[in-house]
């Protein structure tokens, strides 16, 4: 069996942008959608519904486990018919104010071995997409919202 570190994606990055407006990019959908996906249903509270069509036919989500305002948001995650169902894995988003922005910290737990290389590629992109979106630029459409995600 994996030990829990295994399991684990982590990406850590800058934004130039303070907590506040980050966490907005975690729980509110209209600002979601901006950098992931075309359609959310988001109630950012503990047990709230996290789910996101990434296009018209994919689907990830789960719940939130814990929403601490402007520093910390746990939720479940996966997608609709995949190898990794909806809610079977768990991420946990830190923020902490750093110079004149955020330090974001992301841990996905629980991820299988033949997925942690699909979510950490996955990660990278929609991570580089929030950077620009909350840094005030436009990423463009996201091909994976016409396309696959795998």
């Amino acid at each position: 069996m994996p030990s829990p570190d295994q399991e684990l994606v982590e990406r850590d990055l800058y934004i130039a942008a303070r907590p506040e407006i980050v966490f907005s990019f975690f729980t509110e959908p209209e600002k979601l959608v901006r950098w992931l996906g075309i359609r959310a249903t988001l109630d950012a509270q503990p047990g709230g519904v996290y789910r996101i069509h990434i296009n018209e036919r994919e689907i990830v989500g789960g719940q939130y486990l814990e929403v601490v305002p402007y520093s910390r948001i746990v939720f479940t995650w996966g997608s609709e018919d995949s190898p990794l169902p909806l809610g079977s894995t768990t991420v946990e988003i830190t923020l902490q104010p750093e110079a004149e922005g955020t330090r974001l910290s992301l841990r996905h737990r629980g991820i299988p071995a033949e997925q942690r290389a699909l979510q950490a590629a996955g990660w990278d992109h929609l991570l580089a997409r929030l950077v620009i979106v909350v840094e005030g630029g436009d990423p463009g459409p996201d091909p994976w919202a016409t396309g696959s995600m795998g």
